[in-house]
């Protein structure tokens, strides 16, 4: 299962897991994927969508 947003394509970044001896190891940052139904071009489609694109109201959430 990919973590990209369907709707802007915002995927994960990768930044360092600082301990308090300041050691850097690689981490990855997910963004906030919701699965929802959204109303699509006039047909009702199951997409992973970021809270971000919700919040904005980009696409017609389908209850």
């Amino acid at each position: 299962m990919s973590r990209v947003c369907d709707v802007c394509g915002k995927g994960s970044i990768v930044g360092n897991l600082r301990s308090h001896a300041l050691n850097a190891t690689k981490r990855r940052f997910y963004p906030n994927l919701q699965k929802i139904r959204a109303e699509i071009n006039g047909e009702v489609k199951s997409i992973k969508i970021c809270v971000a694109c919700l919040k904005a109201n980009k696409v017609k959430k389908v209850v």
